[in-house]
C-alpha cells in the first residue's frame, strides 16, 4: 500500500533521532506570531562564553551543520570558540533576512557557512515539503546565484577568513528535492566563490565518497559517525584558516 505524506515525515523523523539531529532542523521558519521554540532547546544552540584570547569562529548552515556543531567545539576547544546562530539557517533568502542578527556586534576571525539544501527543496503553497511535481522550488538557480553572491560580499565585510562548505549530497528517493540539484547549486557556488577569493571545504565530495557508510538511506542527513567524519573535516579547515591570519 502506498505510504501517505505523514507516513513519510514520521519515517523522516525517526532517521532524524537516530542521526542526532533535532527533528525540527529542517522545518521553515514558523509563521509570525507563532510561539518559538526555546533557544536552549538543543545543545548545539547554547550560547558561546568566549574564552578571552581564543579566536572567535561562526559556524552557518542548515541542519547539515547543526550536526558536526558539537564535534567541530569539541576538536577545537582551547583552540577557537566555535559559535552558531540558535536556529536553522535554512535558505539563501531568510540568511539575507538574518544575517547582521547572526553576524552581532562582535568581532570574527573565521565564519565557514553553507546555503544550498533549503534553496533546492520543493513546497506546496502551504509550505509543507512535497515530491517536485507537488510544488515549487525554493530559490531558482539565478536567484540562488544572486542571493549568495549579496551574502557572500556581506560576509566580506566583517574581515574574517572565509570558507564555504558545499552542500552535501541528495540521495536518491529523497523527500521534497531532487538528485542532481545539489550538483548544480554548487556549480553555481564555486563560480562565485573563485570569484570573490572565498576558500572552499568540498563536503559534497567529502560526503559522496562516503555516501553508502554515512548518509541515511532516502534522506539528506547522515549518521552520527558521518557527522564526526565531517567535523574532522570541518575543523581541519577553519585551523588552517586560524594559522593563515596569524601569519598576515
Amino acid at each position: 500500500m502506498r505510504k501517505t505524506l505523514a507516513h513519510v515525515f514520521m519515517h523522516a523523523a525517526a532517521w532524524l533521532l537516530l542521526a542526532g539531529i533535532p527533528a525540527g532542523a529542517e522545518e521553515e521558519p514558523r509563521a509570525a506570531g507563532a510561539p518559538q521554540p526555546p533557544k536552549n532547546k538543543h545543545p548545539e544552540y547554547a550560547q558561546v562564553e568566549d574564552i578571552p584570547g581564543l579566536p572567535r569562529v561562526l559556524l552557518l548552515g542548515d541542519s547539515i551543520s547543526i550536526g558536526y556543531t558539537l564535534p567541530v567545539r569539541a576538536r577545537l576547544k582551547e583552540v577557537a570558540n566555535i559559535h552558531r546562530p540558535p536556529e536553522n539557517c535554512a535558505s539563501t533568502a531568510r540568511g539575507l533576512r538574518q544575517l547582521d542578527t547572526w553576524l552581532g556586534a562582535g568581532k570574527w576571525d573565521v565564519i565557514h557557512f553553507n546555503f544550498g539544501l533549503h534553496d533546492i527543496k520543493y513546497l506546496d503553497k502551504a509550505g509543507k515539503y512535497v515530491p517536485p511535481d507537488k510544488g515549487a522550488q525554493v530559490t531558482l538557480p539565478e536567484h540562488y546565484e544572486k542571493n549568495l553572491r549579496t551574502l557572500v560580499r556581506r560576509l566580506k565585510g566583517t574581515g574574517a577568513a572565509l570558507i564555504f562548505a558545499t552542500t552535501t549530497p541528495v540521495p536518491a528517493g529523497a523527500l521534497a528535492r531532487v538528485e542532481g540539484d545539489a550538483i548544480l547549486y554548487n556549480r553555481i557556488a564555486a563560480k562565485i566563490m573563485k570569484e570573490e577569493g572565498v576558500a572552499i571545504n568540498d563536503l559534497f565530495a567529502f560526503a559522496l565518497e562516503k555516501q553508502a557508510e554515512i548518509q541515511l538511506e532516502r534522506n539528506v542527513h547522515f549518521t552520527k559517525h558521518g557527522y564526526q567524519l565531517m567535523a574532522d573535516r570541518v575543523a581541519e579547515k577553519i585551523k588552517t584558516a586560524l594559522k593563515a591570519r596569524e601569519r598576515q
